[in-house]
């Protein structure tokens, strides 16, 4: 088995984690590579659907090693009562591996984060705020604190007093918060130190090594591509490289390694918080009006549509092959899972944005200028449903009904990149594997 990136090809909640769980046992390794706790997805451990926000999905295959790579940021509060879940309902955590070099999320972080999404007011981003944009902030700025600096306690409290000396006045002065002493923090942090300090390693060398004895590695991709901090919809973006370029610098894993780059993208698309969305059918709630907003909420309601890590309600709108076709580019995919193709039977006809129009101008490409995204109108082609004919008993490609084949041919033809992929329903046995 080659070794493949699994992106997401939109803006997140693609449904990575059903695929990842899918396909993770093909795999000797199983490795996040970017975002923190801000990212979620559900795996299937027998009966039960388990959430996950930290740990990558090979955890639940025993023969395979799960690793977190380099460039996640870590809150080791989360990460532990992960763990204890997973052992709870019978997973092994025994075989995680984290990288010394994953930058921690500090308590101060998520004050920060909620402070600043507060002062933005109508301009919020719509983080989770959960401490991650800071977390990167301060990676960037050289005044992190590593996971190797939390496992030796002295060079921690070094570097927390130097933090604190900076985040403290910010904290008080500027947002009227809790400001923080060291030994306050370290009563809390250590402990999840002592923890953890087992699996703490280098995971660079680690995975290098496996690849030299032949072993294959999956790079499990949270968030998607248009909330990339550099190919995303800035700055209504994430603060860590979604794309597959991503896989490399997030693990120390060079470009060669990789054979393949799936992306994953759902039948119709989705996002969460603020920021540009050509294909959006608000809700009426939102100002959306007639069938838009009929649609929408259908999509919304037949799809789940409400985040794993936020319980929020996602905005909604028909595919966009425009979005698709940035997304093969920047990522190079080499092919597509499609996932939630059963929700379309809820429709009589089903719209497939294939360009977008702004003050005259058609737009085939997607436009990274922010105002014009925000004014881009869709040019939609409309192609026949398959309403009320349940296809999540379909195993095979030739059972599908024609319609649907037709939908998915469409959208390989307008994309430029095959689907190996087809989910037809949310449990894992509800998958047509088309060439994988």
């Amino acid at each position: 088995m080659p070794s493949t990136v699994l992106v997401g090809a939109q803006w997140g909640d693609e449904g990575k984690g059903k695929i990842t769980d899918l396909i993770a046992s093909d795999y000797d390794y199983v490795v996040r590579f970017q975002g923190g706790n801000n990212a979620g997805h559900t795996v299937i451990h027998g009966e039960k659907k388990l959430a996950l926000h930290l740990m990558p999905s090979g955890v639940m295959y025993e023969d395979a090693v799960p690793v977190i790579g380099n460039g996640v940021v870590v809150d080791p509060g989360v990460l532990v009562k992960e763990m204890a879940m997973l052992e709870s309902e019978g997973v092994s955590c025994k075989n995680l591996r984290i990288s010394g070099d994953a930058h921690v999320i500090m308590p101060y972080h998520k004050d920060l984060d909620g402070a600043d999404e507060k002062r933005l007011g109508s301009q919020q981003i719509g983080t989770t705020k959960r401490g991650i944009g800071p977390c990167y902030q301060d990676k960037m700025g050289r005044k992190g604190i590593r996971i190797q600096d939390l496992m030796d306690e002295k060079i921690f409290r070094l570097k927390l007093d130097a933090v604190l000396a900076q985040k403290n006045p910010v904290l008080e002065k500027i947002y009227g918060l809790h400001a923080y002493s060291v030994e306050e923090v370290c009563e809390e942090y250590l402990p999840y130190a002592q923890i953890l300090r087992k699996h703490v390693a280098e995971t660079g060398q680690l995975l290098n090594d496996a690849l030299r004895d032949g072993s294959s590695i999956l790079f499990e991709g949270a968030q998607g591509t248009l909330l990339d901090i550099d190919h995303g919809t800035y700055p209504y973006v994430t603060s860590s490289s979604c794309c597959a370029g991503g896989a490399s610098t997030g693990t120390g894993v060079g470009p060669k390694a990789i054979d393949r780059v799936l992306g994953i993208q759902k039948a119709y698309i989705t996002r969460v918080g603020g920021g540009p969305f050509p294909t959006e059918l608000k809700f009426a709630e939102d100002g959306g009006v007639g069938q838009d907003a009929a649609d929408g909420e259908l999509l919304c309601q037949a799809g789940h549509e409400f985040g794993v890590t936020t319980g929020r309600k996602r905005r909604c709108g028909w595919f966009d092959a425009v979005i698709a076709r940035y997304a093969a580019d920047v990522n190079g995919l080499t092919d597509v899972a499609l996932t939630k193709l059963d929700v379309l039977s809820a429709f009589d006809t089903i719209k497939v944005c294939v360009a977008y129009e702004c003050d005259g101008k058609r737009y085939d490409y997607f436009p990274m200028q922010q105002s014009v995204l925000f004014h881009a109108k869709p040019i939609y082609e409309e192609l026949p449903g398959w309403k009320d004919v349940d296809i999540t008993g379909c195993r095979d490609y030739t059972e599908l009904p024609e319609a649907t084949r037709s939908y998915i041919e469409y959208l390989e033809k307008i994309t430029g990149v095959p689907m190996s992929i087809i989910s037809v329903g949310p449990d894992r046995d509800q998958t047509i594997m088309r060439g994988w």
